[in-house]
């Protein structure tokens, strides 16, 4: 029978279509639609197998970006901090001088109403110059964590107490939670600093006053600081490089506040991240690893654990 075409079985032509005209499947006990069902349900799994890898690929790709990200920063702020080191140590040594010259003009001007005026914002100018040389030459050091036990609560409440009277002045209601009293290993002056850092930039996030939560929670084998502001949140420039050195929204900033926080939790072996909540205001949060310093010589308690002893 050259050239010509065999008949399909009539149950097997006509059981692929339903009188409504959709694909209706053959019997399984019939040989061919046991292999239909069987590439059916091959091709759902294929499906969906492709979808995870899809998925995978698209979370390893943005990972790797991200990681990208990270060392590119690192390679540019080893550059920006050997030079702000140097500008640093610079200004510092001339405002020395400054300092005597103004502290001499005022034993001079103690009667003039009018030249102590214009001391005074001299004196004012070079407080804010001397804070900004501080912020550069923390954001510049290079030591090493100096690891101890700290109760975290006792950290947080010391920096609330510093600034409640900034707070106060600006109707900020500071609130500090903590989640079970618990000790971390870390460096005391340096975690005191990131938290202080936090709340100052929520402050100036509040100047009509609102609500600041600042909280310390255990989580497993790990722990986190979360803070909280009511301000108006973050654009999305700003929450892409809120961390990045020298990036400021605000009139007179330096810019170096958050970048001092992140570099902090990067030397404890940790993360940063911030984002708006949905209810207004930014959420800032610093997660820490549970077993940070564990590895570390010249580990000393706290003077609170000592004194417990």
């Amino acid at each position: 029978m050259d050239g010509e075409a065999l008949p399909l079985n009539e149950g097997a032509a006509t059981s692929a279509m339903n009188p409504a005209g959709d694909w209706v499947l053959p019997s399984a006990e019939d040989g061919l639609g046991a292999v239909l069902q069987a590439w059916q349900a091959a091709t759902v799994r294929l499906e969906k197998t492709h979808e995870a890898l899809r998925a995978e690929v698209k979370r390893l790709t943005d990972e790797l970006e991200r990681k990208n990200r990270q060392l590119a920063q690192k390679d540019r702020l080893a550059d920006l901090g050997r030079m702000a080191a140097h500008i640093a140590h610079e200004l510092r040594n001339s405002l020395v001088p400054v300092a005597l010259y103004v502290s001499l003009l005022r034993r001079h001007l103690e009667r003039d109403e009018q030249g102590l005026e214009i001391l005074g914002c001299i004196e004012a100018s070079h407080r804010a110059a001397e804070s900004t040389v501080t912020d550069l030459l923390q954001f510049t050091a290079e030591r090493e964590p100096c690891w101890e036990r700290v109760p975290i609560g006792e950290v947080l409440k010391s920096v609330v107490s510093a600034l409640q009277p900034q707070a106060a002045a600006q109707g900020v209601e500071i609130i500090v939670q903590t989640v079970g009293e618990f000790v971390v290993r870390a460096d005391r002056e340096m975690l005191r600093r990131a938290v202080f850092n936090l709340v100052l930039n929520a402050l100036d996030a509040m100047p009509q006053g609102g609500r600041f939560v600042l909280r310390a929670v255990k989580n497993g084998e790990a722990w986190h600081i979360e803070a909280e502001d009511d301000g108006p949140g973050l654009e999305e420039e700003a929450l892409r490089r809120a961390f990045e050195p020298f990036y400021t929204t605000k009139k007179g900033g330096t810019g170096l506040g958050l970048a001092i926080v992140s570099r902090i939790v990067e030397l404890h072996g940790g993360e940063v991240d911030v984002e708006n909540r949905s209810t207004g205001g930014a959420r800032f949060t610093l997660r820490f690893p549970h077993n940070v310093g564990r590895t570390q010589t010249g580990e000393r308690s706290s003077p609170a654990e000592r004194r417990a002893a």
